[in-house]
């Protein structure tokens, strides 16, 4: 790989881990596997007595979700971390670290299909394929989460990479037919594994595949099929039966059964048919000119159509099925982005290199490279929205790093509310001093390495209205501080997103920062990222709002989220 060719290639990796620095706290949707991640890593797995075990350390006994989740992908991330653990300093490290690797795998997926995108379409293909993905949003940002979608995303992308590998590769009775195996293989086993739609995927795929005579059902889709779902049939089954104490126990069954044969799913909205091309679509893809511009050409021109076609009609014949369950989400479909990418890039590749050919060709290749700036402009924005959305994590660094008692206590009692544990709060964040785990050395420097920390995170509301529950707490970090029973002081307020308004010329802005005239109580002093993020957007209103937009302003709002309150 030329030197060139590689710079580009590494902005995926680069601005993945960006993002992850930038927003290391996660999300309820990424719970599951985070905490499953920190339990394997820091209690280690039983020998005996497992039930007992995983009730008395196990996160997932406690809060097991309306359906469980497999266990796979955070026994892979934790062994892979593992090694890594004692060179690092701070618990808050290791949670970065988990999602590192994983951010690590998504990236090098990636990276691998950018060249089967160059060996497919040709260099310049690759570079704008590069270009493309990196100043998208949703699968940089995505991409070290540990949402059930990420871990299956690895395999997806691998998979299509196959796929592009064996269009390009010229006719071999065992190299063409052992791509197309790779393929289905992949995407059989994340499907059973991770995400059960990836078998609707696999489907107009394979459909497609046996209808242009690509494949067979006896020599491809027989084995591959049959080997993608064995094995990962024998990998959940057999490890989540074990984690789940429940023999036999196929999670992406039961979540499909729930969530689609019984209809659970619209318990959580549902969207018209055409959600996911009216609107999931062009958010994930971010850029307007590749559906709009650069797809198109890569359809009409005769050079590119066919390799085109084969990715985009199995592609597009997945959203439309899966548009007809009534619950949608961006990231069910998330699977198609790289494809969807690969098919932009070729059209863009044949326009920037037509553009000394005519003053058309020259505009859009201008238009081609402006929208690429206005993407990473519009993603670095998202970005810096998004990392106001975590303010149960930042409450709980705030806590940990600016709390000096002043008494002996020997154990101290934190509660967690609802809102702080879906917006960050997880288990790596939290002090494990007390019983030996494997983070116990990073906690030897503290100067509470010799008290014991517990959290609760109780949710009956019949427990809440009782005064003697609160009695035993010296920390709460709760959204409204008026239904913590007691007598408590506002230590800190952490302020998180709230929306965004458009203000007109003349038109005064108001919440867009964290205010300072004291309404931020900080008994310690120092600020939290979403203060700073706040502050700098204000300074930047004072600075272009006049000079450079006319009175024209985009208002981020800020508003108190959680707060940290103290006995």
């Amino acid at each position: 790989m030329a030197r060139f060719e590689l710079l580009f290639y590494l902005l995926i990796p680069t601005l993945i881990f960006v993002h992850l620095f930038v927003a290391p706290y996660t999300k309820v949707e990424e719970s599951f596997n985070i905490q499953a991640t920190h339990d394997i890593l820091v209690h280690g797995v039983p020998s005996e007595n497992a039930d007992q075990f995983f009730t008395s350390n196990y996160d997932h006994i406690s809060f097991p979700g309306s359906v469980p989740r497999t266990f796979v992908g955070a026994l892979v991330l934790s062994g892979l971390a593992r090694p890594f653990v004692g060179f690092l300093t701070s618990q808050d490290q290791v949670q970065l670290l988990v999602r590192g690797i994983l951010g690590g795998l998504n990236g090098l997926a990636l990276i691998a299909f950018s060249r089967s995108v160059q060996r497919t379409f040709g260099t310049s293909a690759g570079i704008w394929y590069a270009l493309f993905q990196a100043s998208q949003f949703h699968v940089i940002y995505y991409a070290s989460r540990t949402l059930p979608n990420m871990f299956a995303f690895f395999l997806s992308t691998l998979a299509l990479r196959s796929l592009l590998n064996t269009s390009a590769t010229p006719w071999s009775s065992t190299v063409v037919p052992k791509g197309y195996r790779l393929t289905l293989y992949l995407l059989t086993f994340a499907g059973v594994v991770f995400r059960s739609e990836l078998a609707i995927l696999v489907g107009t795929l394979t459909l497609y595949l046996f209808v242009t005579k690509r494949i067979s059902i006896p020599q491809i889709i027989l084995p591959a099929g049959l080997a993608g779902a064995a094995i990962g049939l024998l990998c959940t089954v057999s490890i989540d039966s074990f984690f789940w104490q429940s023999v036999p126990l196929w999670p992406e069954w039961i979540a499909f059964y729930y969530n689609t044969i019984l209809g659970h799913s619209s318990d959580w909205g549902v969207s018209p048919w055409h959600h996911y091309f009216s609107n999931a679509l062009p958010r994930l893809l971010l850029n307007p000119a590749t559906y709009l511009l650069c797809i198109p050409v890569a359809v009409l021109n005769a050079a590119t159509r066919q390799r085109a076609l084969d990715l985009l009609i199995p592609i597009f014949s997945f959203v439309a099925l899966y548009s007809f369950l009534p619950h949608k989400e961006w990231r069910f479909i998330i699977y198609v982005i790289p494809g969807l990418t690969a098919v932009a890039a070729a059209g863009a590749s044949w326009i920037w290199t037509r553009r000394a050919k005519s003053a058309i060709y020259a505009l859009l290749s201008l238009a081609l490279v402006s929208s690429i700036l206005l993407s990473f402009a519009a993603s670095t924005t998202l970005l810096a929205i998004s990392s106001l959305n975590y303010p149960g994590g930042e409450a709980l660094h705030y806590l940990h790093t600016h709390y000096h008692p002043t008494t002996n206590t020997a154990r101290i009692n934190v509660y967690l509310d609802n809102l702080a544990c879906q917006t960050g709060a997880t288990r790596f964040l939290e002090n494990h001093r007390g019983a030996e785990t494997i983070l116990d050395p990073l906690t030897m420097h503290d100067t509470l390495a010799k008290r014991v920390w517990t959290y609760d995170k109780t949710e009956d509301p019949s427990t809440l209205l009782d005064p003697s529950f609160w009695h035993k707490f010296d920390f709460v970090l709760a959204e409204r501080p008026e239904t913590v029973i007691g007598k408590w002081e506002i230590g800190y307020v952490v302020y998180g997103f709230s929306g965004v308004k458009v203000l007109r010329p003349g038109e005064g802005s108001g919440g867009v920062s964290v205010p300072d005239d004291g309404a931020v109580r900080d008994v310690h002093g120092g600020k939290a990222w979403a203060d700073r993020v706040a502050v700098l957007w204000k300074e930047l209103e004072r600075v272009l709002r006049e000079r450079v937009f006319r009175g024209w302003w985009v208002e981020v709002r800020m508003e108190p989220k959680i707060n940290v309150l103290v006995k």
